[in-house]
């Protein structure tokens, strides 16, 4: 595979995998975080600023108390906001190294540039895989109540 092939195929592939994979949990954990936000000051308001014993009322208020606690359980259970940070830095890292070794700078000024290139950037990507890999284990051992993943 040359440099140019590399590059093409797989760096900006994976640049652009990371890159919307961090815009998507971004824009994910902002709409559940301001929904979660705005039940969490409209509700008590509701309860002291309306008047009567309306059975509406009751099942409006029940439904959005629900709604908080679902929101902020699924917040927890996605990790969107991790995702989101973990996603934009591996994105980050590769197009950094990916624009040190088009300009031949340090540490890519050498003769075996190509190589350290995809040695750095498959190595952030296996990182970020291996640390998914580690919080899938994790959640599936949460879910289990087992003490051991597998």
């Amino acid at each position: 595979m040359t440099s140019e092939e590399y590059l093409q195929e797989r760096l900006d592939d994976q640049i652009k995998w990371y890159d919307d994979k961090s815009s998507w949990n971004q824009m994910w954990y902002k709409r559940l975080r301001a929904l979660e936000i705005l039940f969490s000051v409209t509700l008590p308001f509701l309860v002291s600023h309306i008047a009567g014993d309306s059975d509406m009322l009751k099942l409006l208020t029940g439904a959005m108390g629900v709604a908080i606690a679902l929101i902020a359980g699924l917040v927890t259970l996605y990790k969107f906001q991790e995702n989101w940070v973990e996603y934009r830095a591996t994105a980050e890292t590769l197009k950094h190294e990916k624009y040190l070794y088009l300009t031949q700078s340090a540490p890519y000024d050498g003769n075996n540039a190509f190589h350290l290139l995809v040695a750095t950037a498959e190595s952030a990507m296996s990182k970020e895989n291996a640390d998914w890999s580690q919080v899938f284990k994790e959640r599936q051992k949460d879910t289990t109540g087992n003490s051991e993943a597998g």
